[in-house]
This record gives structure tokens, sequence and C-alpha cells, in this order.
């Protein structure tokens, strides 16, 4: 199967010839651990996540190895530490927030049933190699020290001759562009207003380390070099997928590039760059002050992690995406329907080809989506079914084994029915014995034909939240079901 992958730096899409087939190897960027992650910070977790398990699918679980950071040392984090904890020193603070923020955040994405990373290094575990690469970078000519700052120079990276990318190459920006469009630090120390900082003194108080060589006083690093520390020391200098979000290709990816290039004289770091698009609110863009902020942990509270991962998949993830109420309902709703369409049951089976295909097109997960509905709905009967089966019959049999099997590659339809209505019971905190107690006491109230009495009690259980489904069973005897309301 040839996966093809949009690369930010190409814009163009891509046929994926790993490095080393062996050793497939991704970095993602990860959190800044300082609050509850937003629903946009969810996008870049399921968007590679699903990279992650199709990768995982075409080369062996053994042979892909993902990496997502977590940033722990940040000025946003010093601020939360000494608002919640004043009465603490403010490293034992930043601790705190870190490890607390650091929980909610794993406990939000598993929820949406993202697989662990590989790997997920913390920022402050990597300050040796930060320094080195700073190091690297002072004694070749990229970077110079000022004033207790270390700044990297894209001026000298672009006046090397050498076979380094120029700087502005990933944003597609100019040196001149980038000063106009940028909100620039002013300091007097800068040789240029592009320059950017790579380590500078911490405050008191605040998180320090050692310098690197050529600084006397303690400090800590930029944001930048963090990554670029990370990244090497768990992919090398050179690896195959670099990803985050849209908003990261500049400064920061640009930057990463950089610093990774000119510090191992490298004319790549990563052979493809992918980013997801934006997402908004109901057609607005999130923010506190329009009051449409929604973090993840909000949304679970009130819909299963799943409804939230289909309904961001349903979306192509290299285009904005609008987050309305509306489309969760409908992804709650179809989900509800692929649960009762494979039942307790359904065999582990091949993934269907066409699903893969879609998703070998650069994650063409709204085309996935569409197969998999295509394999929930019946075929004319008669008609040669794309799953090579060719009667109703066979179709009944096959198709959901195949729904799931396709499903579960991309991280949905995981549980079983039944373990799904009982994570519905949990989260609503009802009393199963009543609502059988009631269920039965209408079955009986219509066989008498006393529908008043059935009404009521129907009525009864709206009020609980609980839906019910009137059917006939195999005999076509009489027959309900329910379910928690969402």
């Amino acid at each position: 199967m040839e996966l093809r992958l949009y690369d930010t730096l190409s814009r163009e899409k891509r046929t994926f010839v790993p490095l080393n087939a062996d050793n497939v190897r991704m970095y993602v960027c990860g959190p800044t651990v300082y609050d509850f992650a937003h629903i946009g910070n969810a996008r870049p977790v399921i968007v590679f996540d699903v990279l992650f398990r199709l990768l995982r699918h075409i080369y062996g679980d053994a042979h892909v190895k993902y990496v997502r950071n977590i940033t722990d040392v940040d000025d946003k984090i010093n601020d939360r530490a000494a608002r919640d904890f004043p009465g603490l020193p403010l490293n034992e603070a930043i601790r705190k927030v870190t490890e607390q923020t650091g929980k909610q955040f794993h406990a939000d994405v598993d929820a949406l049933g993202a697989l662990r990373p590989s790997v997920e290094p913390r920022a402050t575990e990597h300050i040796g190699e930060m320094r080195e690469i700073i190091e690297k970078l002072v004694a070749g000519g990229f970077a110079y020290v000022a004033e207790d700052h270390v700044l990297f120079s894209p001026q000298a990276m672009n006046a090397a001759n050498s076979a380094l990318p120029r700087y502005g190459t990933l944003s597609k920006r100019s040196l001149d562009e980038m000063i106009a469009g940028a909100r620039v630090d002013v300091a007097p120390y800068k040789r240029d207003a592009t320059d950017f900082v790579l380590w500078k003194p911490s405050k008191p108080g605040e998180p320090s380390w050692p310098s690197p060589s050529g600084i006397k006083a303690e400090g800590r690093p930029g944001w930048h070099i963090e990554c670029s520390a990370m990244a090497w020391k768990h992919l090398g200098e050179h690896f195959d997928i670099h990803g985050g979000g849209i908003d990261l290709v500049f400064p920061h990816h640009e930057n990463e590039v950089a610093q990774t290039c000119c510090a191992f004289h490298r004319e790549r770091m990563a052979n493809y760059w992918m980013h997801n698009g934006f997402l908004q609110v109901e057609s607005e863009k999130m923010s506190k002050s329009l009051g449409n902020f929604i973090t993840i942990h909000e949304l679970l509270a009130d819909w299963p992690g799943e409804v939230l991962r289909l309904n961001m998949l349903k979306t192509h993830y290299r285009s904005p995406i609008d987050w309305t109420m509306k489309s969760l309902e409908e992804s709650a709703k179809t989900l509800d329907g692929w649960y009762e369409f494979i039942g307790e049951s359904a065999p582990a089976i091949q993934v269907d080809p066409i699903f893969t295909q879609a998703l070998a097109d650069d994650l063409n997960t709204p085309s996935a989506i569409a197969r998999l509905h295509q394999i929930s709905h019946p075929p004319i009967v008669g008609s040669t079914f794309e799953l090579g089966v060719s009667t109703l019959g066979d179709w009944t049999t096959e198709a959901p084994a195949y729904l799931k099997s396709s499903a579960n590659l991309v991280g949905l339809l995981v549980p079983t029915a039944s373990q799904r209505k009982k994570e519905s019971i949990a989260a609503a905190g009802v009393d199963t014995t009543i609502i059988e107690m009631l269920v039965a006491a209408r079955a009986q109230a219509r066989k008498e034909k006393d529908f008043a009495s059935s009404d009521r009690i129907r009525d009864e259980l709206a009020t609980l939240g609980v839906v019910l489904k009137d059917g006939k069973d195999a005999a076509g005897n009489p027959i309900t079901t329910w379910e928690i309301a969402r």
C-alpha cells in the first residue's frame, strides 16, 4: 500500500518513503502543562494518533517510534504556579502545577482513545542536550552570547556557504516579511531583529540550570531549542515526520529546522512536515473573551470521548474545522447506529482495503468515515458488494466484522456495545435496578393495553435520562431496549 502525505515544506502530497522501514520515526509537539487542554489542543493529538496507528498497521507495531514532548518549563507555568501556590517556593509550586496538569492532560487524551506515544520526554529532563546543541551553534558561528543570553542568528545561517536550508524555507517567508509580520522582541543586545533566544538568564526564584559555556549566571532554555533537543535525543539528527498545529509553522518549527540543521550540518531535520488546520467553535475563533473557550475536560463531562474523536475525524486534518453542537449530536447518533449494527460478537477480520486506501491518501478520514457508513448499510439485493460479498446474507454476516475492524484502525468502536452502555450508565449515575423494574412494568402495561400507565412510565424514565426503543426480537415478540440520553 502506498502512503501519500502532504508535506508543508514542499507544499505537495508526496509518497512516504521512510529512512528505515524497520524504524519509522515521528515527532509531534505536545502540550505546555499549565492548564486544562482545550478542544483545539485535541486536534493534533487525534490526527497524529491516527497516523501513528496507520504507520503501525503498515510497518508493524515494533517498527514505529512516536515521540510527543511535554513542555514543563515556561513563563505561563511560572505565572500559574505563583498564582495557585503563593505560599510555596516557586520551584516547588511549579512542580505541583506540572504534575497536576500533566495528569489532567493524560486523563483527557486517554478518554479520547489516543494511544500513548512511544516516548513522552519532558523538557526539564533534556537540559544537557539543549546546552550541547547551543554550544555547537555558538562554535559554528550561528549563535552568539550577549548579556547572559544566547541568540540564534538567521542572517548567519543564510550567509553560510553550505548545503544548509535557508531560514524561512519551511514557512515560505523572507527575513523582511518575518520582521514585518512577527512580534519581535526589542532588545539592545540583539544584533538583528530576527535573532531569537536559545538561552536566557533566570529571574530570582525561577527554575535555573548551569548555562552554556561563556555564561557565568544560571539560566533556562528558550522554547524552540527544547524540541530540537528532545527530537535529537530520541529520534536522531534526521528523522521521518515532524507534526503539529498549523500555528507552529512559524516561528516554532522554522526555528527548530534552523537550530537542528545548523548544529548538525544537515540539509533536513525531518523528511515530511505535517500540520493540522485551525479549529473554530460555532463558526467563531475560540477565545476566552468570546466565552467559547472549551476544554476537553468540559466536553467529556457531556459526551463520550469517542464522540469527540469521531467528530474531529469527519473533517480532513488540513482543513479548518467548525466545532458545533449539531455536529456532536450527529456523531453520537452515528456511533449509536454503528454499535447497534456490530452487536456484541463481531469477530476480528481484516481491515477493509477501500477504508485503508482512503487513509493512505494523506489521512483522508472523511472518505474513510464515508466508507464505514457504506459498510453499515445493506447493498441492493443481488448486487456485488465491494467487500467481495455477493449476497445480502453474506453481507449481514461479514459487514459488521469489517466495520468494527476498520473503525478500530482509527480508534473507533473499540469497546463492545455492552461496555459502551455500561460506561454511559456509570457516567449518568443512574440505578440500573430501578430502570429495569420500570421497563418491565411498562412492558406489562403495554401487554395489558394500559397505555396511560405505559406513557406515564416512559415519561418517568425520560426524567431519569433514559431513552426507550421498542422493537421485536427474532421470533417477532415485542421487546424494549434502553440507553442513556445524550
